[in-house]
């Protein structure tokens, strides 16, 4: 018998259905059948729909900056390679079976006008992924406005790959992300 807890249930059906479809055409119906779920148990755990897209926006925030965190580390090369390895990351997310861009960006085109929620929760994770990038290329002896260049350059990749079904955008920037940092000297 499954032992996942029913809000974990939930969440995972509302993930599944909401990046692979879309939140707008999911309705709670179908998040309860995939997650085998009752309503009434839905809706105990989640008492809105909007309530169940944030939460789910902010679960994949932290695990997908985690996974992120997770690669790069695992690199162990100089801080520059470690920035760099962010690209190989996202190379390998993009070539994930059922890719369809960032989460974010998709929530905010669907309800950004509506939701104050989604647009916080878009934000937040935007700002988080450019601090994140912002240490690494303090770290790497990179100018501070180095940081606000790889992040434009990672979100482009995301975009790009998510338009065109393309992973090797993820390359490209790489390989511009590798002559931003030649040209930048080290501090």
């Amino acid at each position: 018998m499954d032992q996942v807890d029913p809000r974990t249930r939930i969440l995972d059906a509302a993930e599944e259905l909401f990046y692979g479809q879309g939140i707008q055409v999911v309705g709670m119906d179908a998040v309860r059948a995939a997650s085998g779920m009752t309503m009434r148990r839905v809706y105990q755990h989640f008492p809105s729909k909007g309530e169940l897209v944030e939460a789910y926006l902010l679960r994949r925030d932290g695990r997908w900056r985690a996974n992120l965190a997770v690669y790069v580390s695992r690199t162990g090369g100089p801080p520059r390679e470690q920035l760099l390895a962010v690209f190989d990351w996202l190379g390998r997310w993009f070539a994930e079976p059922g890719f369809r861009g960032c989460a974010f960006v998709n929530a905010l085109g669907e309800l950004g006008a509506v939701s104050p929620a989604v647009v916080a929760a878009a934000r937040h994770h935007k700002t988080e992924f450019g601090s994140y990038l912002a240490g690494l290329a303090e770290a790497a002896g990179a100018p501070p406005a180095t940081a606000v260049h790889l992040t434009l350059l990672a979100e482009g990749a995301i975009t790009s790959a998510a338009v065109h079904g393309d992973p090797t955008a993820a390359a490209d920037a790489r390989e511009a992300a590798r002559l931003l940092l030649e040209a930048t000297p080290d501090r």
